[in-house]
């Protein structure tokens, strides 16, 4: 870990009452809206996993990780205390840093969130990377990633348990399925919460770089570091379509190159500046239950938008299809809709 400020604490915008529905990325925004919606699911989940696995891991944690304060790892510590004042958040969620060379983050816990960063990931990054990467882990916190990532967990176990029935593992295979794109498109959602902690884009463009496998940031051109992405998202070739999709399938995480460009166009948007401008949506104004219909359009609109702006040939494949079905369905529905209203209601003579 190196020391390196670029922005000043006192220049920092901070962010009284923010929602994270305010920066989460519209994917992730209508799942989490969809979820949100059954409290009782949740409640389940809470009682389960807190029970059991929250607390048992939670000890390990404590006798055998470092925990962050005052008087160990005092640079962190500071980090974390001004990610949690930047997002205002209500409680303050304990840091550990354990060893494994391995850069690894990652927030456990429903009841009493922690995170825990990896002793690689603090020797890899300098002060305003690692701002960045505890910011990351903090929109975890606030959006209560932890609830849903359990029940990946919990469905991933059950669908061992039902590998014998075709059906059933099917059913939940797909279901599986949808859940790690929600979960990728939720990293999206919390690196804006990292950049808004550290509003430096460049720094963490760096950390995107070292997951990448940059080691010296002498040795990387950005702009043809960037182009990658373009590059991945542009393949011509159906069957590196096919390759995409099989791999991407089950990561949790968006691939790093990808990742760095899709952060780094919204660092570009409007929608970052107005939040940097004190514009936001507040949690005190928040009520994701009468606007989950307004979420699941976005969502909606965030996959057209990236499948009308994708050259993938399978994208487009997938695109034109759910096009040509939606028109079809369009027809029917007018159709049974102009019927009805043609249809005379009581009392009225019907005509030959």
């Amino acid at each position: 870990m190196t020391e390196d400020s670029s922005i000043e604490r006192s220049h920092r915008v901070r962010f009284p009452g923010i929602s994270p529905r305010a920066y989460e990325h519209p994917a992730d925004r209508g799942a989490l809206a969809t979820l949100r919606t059954v409290p009782s699911f949740a409640a389940v989940l809470r009682s389960v996993a807190g029970f059991w696995q929250e607390r048992g891991g939670r000890l390990m944690v404590l006798g055998s990780a470092i925990r962050v304060g005052e008087n160990q790892f005092p640079t962190l510590y500071r980090l974390r205390n001004e990610c949690a004042e930047t997002l205002d958040l209500d409680t303050m969620p304990n840091l550990f840093v354990y060893r494994d060379a391995q850069v690894h983050a990652r927030t456990i816990g429903i009841d009493e969130p922690y995170i825990l960063i990896s002793s690689g990931m603090v020797e890899a990054l300098d002060t305003e990377g690692l701002r960045f990467v505890i910011g990351h882990e903090m929109g975890h916190v606030l959006s209560g990633h932890a609830v849903y990532r359990t029940m990946i967990d919990v469905l991933m176990g059950l669908q061992q348990s039902l590998s014998w029935m075709a059906v059933g593992a099917m059913g939940l295979r797909a279901i599986l399925v949808a859940l790690f794109e929600w979960y990728r498109k939720a990293e999206l959602s919390c690196d804006r919460a990292g950049l808004l902690c550290g509003q430096d884009p460049q720094a963490a463009l760096r950390v995107h770089v070292m997951l990448a496998g940059g080691t010296s940031a002498g040795e990387i051109d950005v702009p043809s570091f960037l182009q990658q992405a373009s590059e991945y998202e542009s393949v011509d070739d159906i069957r590196d379509s096919i390759h995409k999709l099989r791999y991407v399938t089950w990561m949790t995480h968006p691939l790093a190159v990808v990742r760095a460009a899709q952060l780094q166009k919204w660092a570009a948007s409007e929608e970052y500046r107005t939040i940097l401008a004190g514009e936001y949506l507040r949690r005190a104004d928040d009520a994701p239950s009468s606007s989950w219909g307004d979420d699941l359009k976005s969502a909606a609109k965030s996959y057209r938008d990236s499948w009308s702006e994708s050259t993938d040939p399978l994208v487009k494949i997938l695109s034109d299809v759910g096009e040509s079905l939606s028109d079809a369905a369009g027809r029917v529905f007018s159709r049974f809709g102009a019927r009805g209203d043609s249809e005379p209601t009581d009392g009225e003579e019907r005509t030959t």
